[in-house]
């Protein structure tokens, strides 16, 4: 019986272990990361060069999901304008985000009617927090602002250059005068 407990633990243990990703150690802008769609194709943000991007983490059980319907309108508003949105769920919240890439894009095709770019499920906190978080949140990496992901529905405002403008709280809508200024400043600067 002892032999198959130590078995357990051992198990247990490694269950819990993933190794940390990868830590950047140098990136001018998010145009030197790689990402995986939501379908699991790498995709480079080299592809949003020249566009404002808009940067939000998601997650399909929170109380700002509905925030869906006013990013996706503000995405089909501003689109032409050279502004895009990325959308990447995560789990690091309360497990409001437990589904499969699969599942996600289901449910935000079908219930938001989404066409904004999503990508696979990552982490935007913690030990395994994905390389392009670790810029976006800490300041000695993007040179403008520490900025850790406080909940769902975080957003980061990155310019044409590809360097981080701002992050905005999940309570921030896309919607709001304070966002929507920082996007008709950097649109002006045209």
């Amino acid at each position: 019986m002892k032999k198959y407990y130590m078995a357990f633990l051992a198990f247990l243990a490694t269950c819990g272990n993933k190794a940390p990703k990868q830590k950047v150690t140098h990136a001018e802008s998010i145009y030197d990361f790689e990402v995986k769609d939501i379908k699991g194709n790498p995709l480079s943000l080299a592809k949003y060069k020249g566009k404002i991007v808009v940067i939000v983490n998601v997650a399909s059980k929170c109380g700002l999901t509905p925030q869906y319907e006013g990013i996706q309108k503000f995405y089909e508003e501003y689109k032409s304008k050279d502004v895009v949105v990325l959308g990447f769920p995560a789990n690091n919240f309360l497990f409001q985000e437990p589904g499969s890439d699969k599942d996600i894009e289901q449910f935000c095709t079908l219930k938001y009617h989404v066409t904004f770019d999503m990508f696979s499920k990552i982490d935007v906190k913690g030990s395994n927090i994905h390389p392009l978080y670790q810029y976006l949140t800490k300041k000695e990496l993007n040179g403008k602002e520490d900025a850790e992901v406080s909940w769902n529905f975080q957003k980061f405002l990155v310019g044409k250059d590809g360097k981080l403008v701002k992050s905005f709280s999940p309570k921030t809508k896309v919607s709001d005068e304070e966002f929507i200024k920082v996007i008709d400043s950097l649109l002006s600067k045209e």
